[in-house]
This record gives structure tokens, sequence and C-alpha cells, in this order.
């Protein structure tokens, strides 16, 4: 991506016009402009590129309603022809547009070469350039992750990331793995992944300040989800592979927060497993005993998301952060109330809940605060254990997958939980289909304006 921002500002003038101005900025243009695009029927709306009279581009202009959009140049990254184009605009338009700009020209060309030769955006201000550069990688390591078939991104291949990237910051990275789980007592990320031979494990990344405020991300890392012995059909196991979007959105926050030099004691806890079927694969049924003590009984081996979650959330209170945050691919329940491109949280703490949601709004990152409603808690009851790891009907199926995490975070922690798509279904502008992130954007404004200095 760095190829596609610079700063400077020599290039082919590139403008961003209102589309209630385009009259009036019109009338001010000279003959040949004027005749071009009455010519060529131009609607004012949209892109378009004007010659000058040797067929050379002389300008190019992008007429739209909303002028501060961060998905303005989303489309037309992909349209105009290689060349340096130079905008002349206020920060905040220079903001938007260079993370569109960036972002519509992602692709995901690890098995498919990509040879298109995108054009360079030249704005006049290298810190918004290298602030953006590293913002949109921290989307496309989200997108690579999630977009990457199973059988390269299992959970050694988590690992392998997050020690590249503990490396790229001055991080560290431990890991239990395999039987150490039982060992140390992490019983629920072993059992989900002990079918699979790609070892199960958490992975531990803590960057920081000792004396910094606290923040630990946990996500879920479940490479792919057949269901267990709970079989999904084959509709719904096509697209598992985005079953880790979790885990892939807390590291490509980790990357933004790092990059960004946030002064924050930064910790990610990623479970990472298969949940795959073998003889020794957890069953219906079955009872087990969490690492914070509660037993659950194993209703349905297909909501084995919260169950790597509940330990790690377990093990995340020992530190007493001052916010604990969560990213999972859950529930479709989400999915049902919400539909795939907005996703919903949780939170504990109001104060934090209405922060993030301003934030979001703020950085065209939607986020809806959903309710953690208590009464609905009984719903994941059982007759011989504390809890079982599904609700008793299909019914708020969010909301008791989160009243079951809740359960697992100390009273006094101040705790959010994400449940997310990590897909689109449909191409928007700036966003192709396939793995994307959602609400990370919204998270780090949030603790910036929290903790920048």
């Amino acid at each position: 991506m760095t190829q596609l921002l610079l700063s400077g500002t020599e290039g082919i003038p590139l403008s961003i016009i209102t589309t209630d101005d385009y009259p009036t900025w019109l009338t001010k243009q000279p003959a040949p402009q004027q005749n071009w695009l009455n010519n060529t029927k131009f609607s004012g709306k949209g892109l378009s590129i004007i010659p000058s009279a040797d067929g050379a581009i002389t300008q190019v202009i992008y007429v739209a309603s909303d002028t501060n959009s961060y998905w303005i140049f989303g489309d037309i990254v992909n349209e105009l022809p290689e060349n340096h184009y130079y905008l002349d605009a206020s920060d905040e338009q220079l903001k938007t547009a260079a993370f569109s700009w960036a972002l519509g020209a992602y692709k995901f060309d690890r098995y498919k070469k990509n040879d298109k030769q995108y054009p360079t955006l030249v704005i006049n201000s290298a810190t918004i350039v290298e602030q953006t550069l590293q913002l949109t990688r921290s989307v496309a390591i989200v997108r690579d992750l999630v977009n990457t078939p199973a059988a390269d991104m299992m959970p050694q291949h988590l690992a392998q990331t997050m020690e590249s990237l503990a490396d790229e910051f001055g991080a560290s990275v431990t890991q239990i793995v395999g039987d150490e789980l039982i060992e140390q007592n992490y019983p629920t990320i072993h059992m989900v992944g002990r079918a699979s031979e790609n070892l199960p494990r958490l992975i531990d990344l803590t960057w920081g300040d000792e004396d910094a405020p606290k923040v630990t991300l946990v996500g879920k890392g479940v490479c792919f989800d057949s269901g267990g012995l709970d079989l999904k059909p084959g509709a719904g196991m096509r697209l598992m592979k985005k079953d880790m979007g979790g885990a892939a959105h807390v590291i490509g926050l980790a990357h933004q927060i790092m990059a960004s030099n946030l002064p924050v004691r930064l910790r990610v806890l990623v479970p990472a497993v298969e949940n795959a079927v073998s003889a020794n694969a957890f069953r219906p049924g079955d009872v087990i005993t969490t690492r914070k003590g509660l037993t659950v009984e194993i209703d349905n081996t297909d909501a084995e998301g919260r169950l790597v979650l509940c330990d790690a959330l377990a093990e995340a209170n020992n530190d007493k952060p001052e916010l604990l945050i969560d990213f999972a691919t859950l529930t479709g329940a989400m999915r049902i109330a919400l539909g795939t491109e907005l996703p919903g949280f949780f939170s504990n703490d109001d104060e934090v809940a209405a922060g993030i949601t301003a934030a979001g709004l703020d950085v065209e990152d939607p986020v809806w605060r959903m309710p953690l409603h208590k009464p609905y808690f009984d719903q994941t009851g059982s007759d011989i254990a504390d809890l079982a790891n599904c609700g008793k009907t299909p019914f708020g199926g969010a909301i008791t997958a989160a009243l079951y995490l809740e359960a697992f975070v100390d009273e006094d922690i101040s705790w959010s939980h994400f449940d997310v798509m990590a897909w689109n279904n449909r191409k928007l502008p700036g966003r192709p289909i396939g793995g994307e992130a959602f609400g990370i954007r919204a998270v780090f404004e949030y603790l910036c304006q929290r903790f920048a200095k």
C-alpha cells in the first residue's frame, strides 16, 4: 500500500465537490472544461476525467453528496488510470480520502496474482500518509487473516502471525500448547481443540510500559469450525475458515495500537483451535470444569466459541485490566438481529459503551450496543452443571451467549464483547466481498480519546 499514498504537491489536480456546489463550480471553469462535462453528459455525480487539448488528463473531479465519507474514494482508485493525482483539501477530507483510496485497492492476492497497477494519491501531509498507512494495514491484516484458507491458517499459523507482530514492535509472546493446556488449567480450550492434529493453544502477547493502563484483548481463534460431532451442513461449513475472525480482529487492533505507540499496557489472548471430528472429539452431554471453576454441560458442540473464550476471559481477570474487550464470530443470532454489516456489542460499562459507540460514528465504523438482559441468563442453565453452553431456545441467542461469557468476567472489570460477521457478503466502495474488520476502528478511536497523551 506504500505506493498508493505519497506526501507532496505534484500530480494531476483532483477535486472533491459536493453535489450542491457542483453547478456553481461548473460556471467558474474554463470553456473547454465546461464543454467536456456538458458534451459527455456528466450528471453532476461521481467521477469525471477531463482531458486537455492534446488528450492528456488535465483534471479529475469527483462529485458526491457526502464529501467527508470514509469510503469516498473506495471505487475510484480502481477506475482511474495509473498516474499521480494531487488532492488539495481539508485535513479531514485528506484523512478520509487517503483511507478509502488505500483500502479501495485492497486485493487478497496470496493465491491469485494481481498485476493491476494502481494510481497514487498525493497529499501535502506526511503525517496523514503515515497514519493512514498504519490504519489501513491494520484493516488489511484482518482481511488477509480471515481470507486465508484454513489449511494455511491453523493455530500454529496464528501463533506465527502474532510472533511476527511481536518481533516488529518489541512485544513478547508465549504459547501454551496441546496437553500443556490441561497441565496449566485451560481445560475448555483443550477440549474443543483436542480432536485436531493441529494442536490447540493459548497465544499470549504483551507489549508496552508495565505501569501504563492495562488493556486486554481476547479473540476467538477457531481456525475452522466443522461443528464437531454436531456437524454443520455443507452450506454452513463453507465459510468456516472465517471463524477465527475474532482473533484476526484483535491482531489487527493490536497492530494499530502498537504502531501508534498508544500509552497502554497491552495484552492479547488468542485461544486458537480447530473444532474437528475424531475419536476423541468432545460430545454433547459431556461436562467440563472450566478454568474459573464453573462446570459447563455441552449441549451442542457447534457452540464451541464461547467455550474457548471462557477460559481466556478467566485468565484475563488475573491482571485486573482497566479494559477487557473480546471479539468473536459468535452467533448467527446477531446477524439475524442486525444483519451482516452492523456489528453488535455488549458491555457491562455504560460509559465505555457510549464512548465506543460515539467513536464509531466519528470514524464511520458504526457499532450497536445490545442488552445484557439478565432475565435471559436462566436460559443457560443445566440440570447437572452450573451452565450449559447453549440457550434452551434459539430466541435471543446473541444475548444468552454474551451472558454466558459474562459469567467468566469478574464483576469489577469493565468488559465489552463484540459479536462480528468478519465477512462482507456484498461489494461496497472500499470493501470487497471477503474478510472484513468491523469495530476495530471504533475501538481504536475510543482508546485514543481515552489514553492518548
